[in-house]
C-alpha cells in the first residue's frame, strides 16, 4: 500500500489481540518495514477477551504506538450507542483517550460507525464536544452500495435504528430501491460543517466502501468537495 503511494492505516481490535509481545511485534514490523505512522485502535467486540487485552486503554497503556513512532491515532466512536457498554461509559472512555493524546503527543481523533440519521450524528458530534472532550470528529458515512449490501453490515455493525429511520423516509426509500445515495446523508453533516466553521467538532467524514473502492472513489471525486 505504501509502495502505491497510499496512506496504510492499520486497525488493532483490542480484545481479539493475543500477546503483548505479538502486538509489539506487530507494531514494531509495520512502523519498521511498511513506515505506518497512523493507526485506528477499537475496543473489537467479543464478550471474552481472546487474549491479555478487555479494553483500547489498555492496549495504548503499553507505550508500543509511543515507542515506534506513531504519530496520529483514531479511536472509536457510537453515535448510536454500543450494546457493550453505557452512553456514560463510552463518555468517560473518550476522556480517557483525549488524556491520553496530550500525555503522548499522539495526534487523536474519534472515528465513528457509520450511519444514516445524519441529524442524529450531528447532535451526536456537538454532544461530545459539550462533555469536554475535543478530539476532532470524523463521521463514519456509508459510499454508494446496494441495499441488501447496507442491510447486512448495518446488522453486523449495530447500526439498526439509523437504516431503519432511512427506511421509513418514503423519497429515501424509493432512491434505495435503485442503490444507497450518500448524499442523503453526506449533505446535511456537510452544510452544518460550512455554517459551524471552526466551531464544529465534525472534522470530516469516513467512508466505509460497502460498495466498493472504486464505486466508492468515483462518487467522492463527483461530490467536489467532500
Amino acid at each position: 500500500v505504501s509502495d502505491l503511494g497510499y496512506k496504510p492505516l492499520p486497525h488493532f481490535a483490542s480484545r481479539r489481540l493475543t500477546t503483548r509481545s505479538a502486538l509489539e511485534n506487530r507494531i514494531a514490523m509495520m512502523t519498521g518495514e511498511a513506515g505506518v505512522t497512523d493507526v485506528l485502535v477499537i475496543g473489537g467486540g467479543l464478550d471474552k477477551p481472546a487474549g491479555e487485552f478487555s479494553s483500547t486503554m489498555e492496549v495504548l497503556e503499553t507505550g508500543f504506538f509511543e515507542k515506534y513512532g506513531v504519530t496520529h491515532m483514531g479511536v472509536a466512536g457510537h453515535p448510536e450507542g454500543s450494546p457493550d457498554f453505557s452512553d456514560d461509559v463510552a463518555a468517560e472512555a473518550l476522556r480517557l483517550k483525549q488524556a491520553f493524546g496530550e500525555r503522548s503527543d499522539i495526534e487523536m481523533r474519534i472515528v465513528t460507525q457509520f450511519g444514516f440519521d445524519a441529524a442524529k450524528f450531528i447532535n451526536w458530534a456537538e454532544g461530545v464536544k459539550a462533555s469536554g472532550v475535543a478530539l476532532p470528529i470524523h463521521l463514519g458515512v456509508a459510499g454508494p452500495a446496494k441495499i441488501t449490501t447496507l442491510l447486512k453490515f448495518a446488522a453486523m455493525c449495530g447500526v439498526g435504528n439509523s437504516l431503519n429511520f432511512l427506511k421509513k423516509r418514503g423519497n429515501a426509500l424509493m432512491a434505495m430501491a435503485a442503490g444507497f445515495d450518500p448524499d442523503e446523508v453526506v449533505k446535511p453533516i456537510e452544510q452544518h460543517w460550512l455554517s459551524a466553521g471552526k466551531e464544529s467538532p465534525i472534522a470530516q467524514i469516513h467512508v466505509f466502501p460497502f460498495g466498493g473502492m472504486k464505486k466508492s472513489a468515483e462518487w467522492l471525486a463527483s461530490r467536489g468537495s467532500w
